[in-house]
């Protein structure tokens, strides 16, 4: 089967910086776009960061400037740097990928997330 693991929270200081790694493995045939998303406590999960399997990347407004998503299509990982982190970055970060076993069908899979708190 298919599983999805990040990697790279932590506890940092306002201001710092933090790379999570999100690395897909089992029997995958290929890998469509690839998306952080987060989840604050009482927030509902939100979208923070998409990249296609071409490269094109999009993120949400709070985050445009201080992050940046990327894949490594070779070892079907996907990173996500954060710089300049604030206190409402906050949350449990998660990874999504649609990945096809057969060439033929995509399902959406998720990682079990990682913890991310920014200290003021």
């Amino acid at each position: 089967q298919v599983q999805l693991v990040e990697s790279g929270g932590g506890l940092v200081q306002a201001g710092g910086s933090l790379r999570l790694s999100c690395a897909a493995s089992g029997r995958i045939f290929s890998i469509n776009s690839m998306e952080w998303y987060r989840q604050a406590p009482g927030k509902q999960r939100e979208t923070v960061a998409t990249i296609t399997n071409g490269g094109s990347t999009d993120y949400q407004d709070s985050v445009k400037g201080r992050f940046t998503i990327s894949r490594d299509n070779a070892k079907d990982t996907m990173y996500l740097q954060m710089n300049s982190l604030k206190p409402e970055d906050t949350a449990v970060y998660y990874c999504k990928a649609d990945i096809s076993t057969n060439g033929r069908t995509y399902y959406a899979y998720w990682g079990q997330g990682t913890q991310v708190t920014v200290s003021s």
